[in-house]
């Protein structure tokens, strides 16, 4: 039986064409049968109406402003960068030297730089950073503006230069390079002269961004101590002339431009941390560490924090010292790059010219923690589902299993203007973890202010796990683990509608241990007590 439609019901139009079999006198006008049919073929597709324009795809939502620009995007998908303190101080047992130390100390017998990066490299780092000159002045390549450089040491017999030698070992390795050029300088005579110095110091930095290659990143700072000669830093110019020099090079500072301090040398940001930030409301070497350390909601400018640490208890190599556990560096990967921010992490070459070994296997155990952890999303073998998904129904190009696709160009977005943004995780079997991950799309900017993650209980009641507030590039929270089969995330609060670029559920085995069940209504919790164990990794 065929059902009438509403079109079946009007009155048919007027045939053009008779159903008769068509007769010519001329059989020779057969041929052009096959040319009146194609023709006749294109008016009706032309006279139909495009499926594709008549079902247009949803655009993207519009970015909330401020936005990274494109250097910001790939400074922060780097995640983690290393820091080598490197200089006259490694050979003086010092952290600050005076400026006065002879060039002769510096004379590491088997530096190699290779090493180096390698040991970046293997261990997850995709940057490295080099002090070429610190607050002693000494640098570490031959600058015409000195000769307290290694070009006074008895060091290659005066003819090395450890930033070219790093330059060529990370160009071949594929790692990114970045500078550290200390404004302070203790040996520089001219230093305190504003003019004389600013001249000085701009003069060594075009030698540093002129002849070593692409450099990612330039690291700057307001340190100084004190008693020291004042001293007025130009650092709009330099700004300039680094932006102009190596357009693709992010620069920190307290205050940015680029990235900012985090506002602490502990590698650990604040639970709150917003990228946002007012660059009026900063200043090098004097600024609110408060400010810093959380961002600012209604901040006008971009400016993500970087989490300086070392892995050691000094910035420079000290033959007393030994490196932090691998648990230690695990737990500030939680608490930098898990809230929203950038690890960097110093690993100073010792007098030999060499990363210690001790170093190097906290390094590797590090990195085989990471990997242990977060190599398996559980969340995939979820259902994924959301309560709104911008745009038609069966559309998935916003869809909700965006979120379990690696990176930040593809994600989740709902619905404009409703009260409530869920996202569902359906499992099959119950599932143990202990650790949220939540990334968002910063790219259209930070959004997110306040989150939780719930499951659902026996009785069929949603109970809270674990809450957080900003996302921005990612945020891991870990907690009691927990057992059940039905999750679901749930945006409690956001600038404008939330977008969630990647959906992360992990079971991290080394954080927390000692375990003890629980149960909260057919669903068990693991209560459990953190582990520092140093039977298995270095401390």
């Amino acid at each position: 039986m065929v059902k009438e439609t509403a079109i079946d019901n009007q009155q048919q139009p007027r045939r053009i064409f008779s159903t008769k079999p068509l007769k010519f006198s001329n059989p020779r006008s057969t041929k052009h049968i096959p040319i009146i049919l194609l023709v006749i073929a294109t008016i009706c597709l032309k006279s139909q109406p495009s499926l594709s324009s008549s079902h247009p795809p949803p655009p993207p939502p519009i970015p909330i402003l401020p936005i990274p620009n494109s250097n910001q995007i790939s400074w922060q998908l780097t995640e983690m960068a290393m820091f080598f303190h490197f200089g006259t101080n490694t050979f003086t047992d010092s952290e600050w030297g005076t400026g006065h130390a002879d060039p002769s100390v510096f004379n590491p017998p088997s530096l190699n730089a290779t090493q180096w990066v390698n040991a970046a490299k293997d261990s997850g780092f995709s940057r490295v950073i080099l002090t070429v000159k610190h607050h002693d002045g000494f640098c570490l390549w031959p600058s015409e503006y000195t000769d307290y450089s290694v070009k006074s040491s008895t060091w290659r017999n005066g003819t090395g230069d450890v930033l070219r030698e790093l330059a060529a070992a990370a160009k071949i390795a594929g790692v990114q390079l970045g500078i550290y050029l200390s404004p302070w300088d203790r040996h520089e005579p001219c230093y305190g002269k504003t003019y004389e110095y600013n001249e000085y110091y701009l003069g060594q930095m075009t030698e540093l961004l002129t002849r070593y290659g692409e450099i990612r990143e330039v690291f700057l700072d307001g340190a100084k101590g004190e008693g020291e000669k004042s001293m007025e830093y130009f650092f709009e110019d330099w700004f300039s002339v680094i932006h102009q020099l190596q357009p693709r090079a992010v620069i920190f500072s307290d205050a940015g431009p680029d990235t900012r301090w985090v506002g602490d040398e502990g590698g650990v940001a604040g639970i709150t941390c917003w990228s946002l930030f007012n660059r009026s409301d900063a200043k090098i070497g004097d600024t609110d560490t408060d400010y810093s350390i959380g961002g600012d909601p209604f901040g006008h400018d971009w400016v993500p924090a970087e989490c300086d640490v070392s892995i050691r208890p000094g910035w420079f190599w000290h033959p007393s010292e030994s490196p932090k556990s691998a648990l230690t560096l695990l737990d500030l990967y939680y608490k930098s790059v898990g809230r929203n921010c950038l690890l960097l992490l110093n690993v100073p070459p010792n007098s030999s010219g060499l990363i210690s070994q001790q170093d190097i296997q906290v390094l590797k155990e590090f990195s085989d923690l990471r990997n242990s952890i977060f190599t398996l999303n559980l969340a995939k073998n979820a259902t994924i589902s959301a309560n709104s998904t911008r745009g038609k129904t069966g559309d998935s190009r916003y869809g909700p299993r965006n979120v379990l696709e690696e990176g930040i160009y593809s994600y989740w977005a709902p619905n404009r203007s409703i009260s409530e943004w869920i996202l569902y995780l359906d499992f099959e079997e119950a599932v143990t973890f202990n650790v949220l991950l939540l990334q968002e799309p910063i790219q259209m900017g930070q959004r997110i202010i306040e989150f939780h993650l719930d499951f659902l209980n026996e009785g069929g009641e949603w109970e809270v796990v674990t809450g957080g507030t900003t996302v921005g590039y990612k945020r891991l929270l870990l907690f009691p683990s927990v057992k059940a089969s039905r999750l679901r995330v749930v945006i409690d609060e956001s600038r404008a509608d939330p977008l969630v670029s990647y959906l992360g559920i992990y079971f991290d085995p080394f954080s927390i241990s000692g375990q003890v069940s629980k149960i909260f209504n057919g669903s068990e919790v693991l209560q459990q007590t953190t582990r520092r164990n140093s039977s298995t990794y270095y401390v």
